[in-house]
């Protein structure tokens, strides 16, 4: 696997901080930048910050700034936070620069010779939030908010030709079926093309912040038309052949190429960007890969409720490598998905500290450095629970890899942590601690020990991606060099056996140190988090209604916890009653019908026969670990006697009962036997 790899992130709009979600993109776009240096590939990875447009003009003369001040003041603190997470881009763009500048205007004149641009008037809706036309059928869609920045403008303008790619563009989707993802978000794309594309004005004159239009000063380029040039402008593109080295062997055709942006803006990069390529005779890029938005512990990220989290504390509290590993771990790529402070802190003594950190601590800190001198054993004869760890590794190690290929880095991360628990499985199995007592069973003992240390070596590959620094400290205890890619070698694990037998261990602090529930309250106080996973206060500290939302839900928590008391048992041991137990009816059920749910990413719609008159609604949010069509057929276990609620406008009748572990996933309970609809369960 040698060809060329290029990983770009959104650039990030200036006006304002940089919080969680940028976070997100930026360290998805790192793991994939950092996985294909491990395969070998010569690698280049791309951020920034988008500067230019009405909304920074208008925010810098609000503040008493000028543009170029304010954005000067504004974008240093993204490429911080991205160092911070140790994110290793190679490139650091900002569109006010002059080499992106001269790049945007030489694209112009090329769609300008190619006849695709033209002068008219402009008449419609503008957005200045989203610093787009739209059309009335848009507007309506909008919320409040953002309607409230709707202007009606009636100015000259250049206009591209978008009219013309319309066949062009269904034409490149046919032959590139995987040039969107996921799927279902290509499907919206190519039905928003199929309904008509209208010519796309790209210029305006009504502010003056922004990159000149070639031979005509009184007009800035559209803002989009300038920032999505920055993916071949920090190339040195467009350009013709041997002018810029880079473009040369960054793009296509040569070079696979992945956008990685949020869904809000997946527009612009399936239907615009790649009709300006088409114009410019330039092959578009090979992927688009468009996720979903992140939550705050259930809420919307808003300033009214100040939860923008910015990286910093969080890095702070957790360590980058934590943070990372949470943001990679915990939300399906592709989906919507939750930063929850509670789950960090559970994901971290689950996975990390009682899973990898342990399997580490037992067999270097302990077994290793008491029975075998601290060195790494002559592996004695194998035996069949040893060859099962090695498949195992083997099975792990190509689906991880098969994976991070296919951009889908939280099942790389459930494949890892399949041989994390298989790795601590087979401790248990096999009781070194028991073999280092008996002396004939020592030649037993090296092998076991071994199989660890391998099985060791072989994670710290597998998470370098995610978690760099912690993977080099587990080698350093291995007593190995840090991972060092290099072009042309593939380092990903393949060949069982690669640790050097008489390699000296050097035992350390606990790759991860459990947090007790102590320090557990001190970091959640520490970033102005409560108990209840309620922000307290954020970058919205100062803003009073932020701060009476937080107040009122801790009160409401406290009020629920009050009466749940009042219901508990009477000696408080916190024991369900058992009349309290036999309130919930528990019913099996056989799903008749499933259906995604439109505009949600993780609901199936179910209807499920109970053995009533007619099939109930219940609506689970399983779509991540299956595909409806798995579930028709299947007997399930539901809350029969929860009260109805809405979910996304559809009420649900029940709860499908399910469960999941590291290793497996989520599995919905089922029947080993085909007992009849409706049959209760005790």
């Amino acid at each position: 696997m040698t060809e060329p790899f290029y990983v770009t992130t959104p650039i990030y709009y200036v006006n304002d901080k940089p919080h969680i979600g940028h976070a997100y993109s930026t360290v998805a776009a790192d793991v994939l930048a950092r996985y294909a240096r491990l395969r070998g590939r010569p690698t280049r990875f791309l951020t920034g910050t988008d500067e230019h447009g009405q909304k920074i003009e208008e925010k810098a003369t609000s503040l008493g700034e000028a543009p170029q001040a304010f954005v000067d003041r504004m974008s240093p603190p993204f490429e911080e936070a991205f160092r911070e997470l140790d994110c290793s881009f190679d490139d650091y763009i900002r569109t006010t620069e002059k080499r992106h500048e001269e790049k945007v205007q030489e694209l112009w004149r090329i769609l300008e010779e190619k006849g695709d641009i033209y002068l008219g008037e402009y008449e419609g809706w503008y957005s200045v939030a989203d610093e787009a036309f739209i059309t009335e059928h848009d507007l309506e869609q909008l919320d409040e908010a953002t309607r409230k920045q709707v202007k009606r403008v009636k100015e000259e303008s250049y206009f591209f030709r978008l009219s013309a790619y319309q066949e062009k563009l269904l034409a490149f989707y046919e032959a590139n079926p995987t040039f969107v993802q996921p799927e279902g978000r290509f499907n919206e794309v190519k039905s928003f093309v199929k309904a008509g594309l209208r010519d796309l004005s790209i210029s305006r004159t009504s502010f003056r912040w922004g990159v000149p239009v070639p031979g005509n000063d009184a007009h800035v380029m559209y803002v989009w038309l300038d920032a999505l040039t920055n993916y071949i402008s920090a190339l040195g593109g467009p350009a013709k052949e041997g002018e810029a080295p880079l473009f040369d062997r960054f793009w296509p055709p040569g070079a696979d190429v992945v956008h990685i942006v949020g869904k809000d803006i997946l527009r612009f990069h399936a239907i615009y960007w790649p009709a300006f390529l088409l114009s410019a005779g330039i092959e578009p890029p090979g992927q688009v890969w468009a996720h979903g938005w992140l939550t705050i512990n259930g809420e919307k990220m808003s300033k009214r409720l100040g939860n923008f989290i910015p990286p910093g504390p969080l890095v702070e509290a957790f360590g980058a490598d934590v943070v990372r590993y949470y943001l990679m771990r915990e939300v399906g790529f592709g989906q919507d998905g939750d930063f929850a402070h509670a789950n960090v802190l559970a994901r971290y003594n689950g996975e990390l500290a009682n899973g990898l950190g342990n399997l580490l601590n037992r067999m270097v800190a302990s077994i290793v450095k008491r029975s075998l001198g601290g060195v790494v054993p002559e592996p004695g004869p194998e035996e069949e629970i040893d060859r099962e760890l090695v498949a195992t590794a083997e099975r792990c190690a190509k689906q991880a890899a098969a994976h991070l290929d296919a951009v889908a880095p939280h099942r790389a991360l459930d494949a890892t942590w399949e041989l994390v628990s298989a790795a601590n499985r087979y401790v248990d199995r096999t009781e070194p601690w028991a073999l280092a007592k008996d002396e004939a069973k020592k030649e037993r003992l090296a092998r076991v020990a071994y199989s660890v240390l391998e099985a060791l070596r072989w994670l710290s590959v597998m998470i370098a991606p995610f978690m760099p620094k912690k993977a080099d400290a587990l080698r350093t205890q291995l007593g190995l060099e840090a991972l060092s890619p290099s072009e042309g070698e593939d380092r990903w694990p393949a060949s069982w056996g690669g640790l050097p037998a008489g390699t000296k261990t050097a035992p350390g602090t606990p790759l991860f140190p459990r947090i007790d529930k102590k320090d557990e309250k001190a970091i959640l106080e520490k970033l102005g988090v409560g108990a209840e996973g309620v922000v307290a206060e954020g970058d919205g500290a100062g803003d009073e209604g932020a701060k009476k939302d937080a107040a009122g839900k801790k009160a409401k928590s406290k009020k629920k916890g009050d009466a749940g008391k009042k219901g508990a048992s009477a000696d408080g041991d916190g024991y369900l009653a058992f009349d309290d137990f036999l309130k919930v009816d528990l019913r099996v059920g056989l799903v008749k019908e499933a259906e995604a749910i439109e505009k949600s990413d993780k609901l199936i719609r179910l209807q499920v026969d109970l053995g009533e008159e007619k099939p109930r609604q219940v609506l689970a949010g399983i779509r991540e670990h299956y595909a409806p069509e798995e579930l028709v057929g299947k007997r399930v276990v539901v809350v029969a006697n929860l009260k109805p609620r809405k979910i996304f406008g559809h009420e649900s009748q029940g709860m499908v009962l399910a469960a999941s572990d590291d290793a497996h996933g989520l599995s919905v309970l089922g029947m080993e036997k085909d007992i009849d609809p409706g049959t209760k369960v005790s």
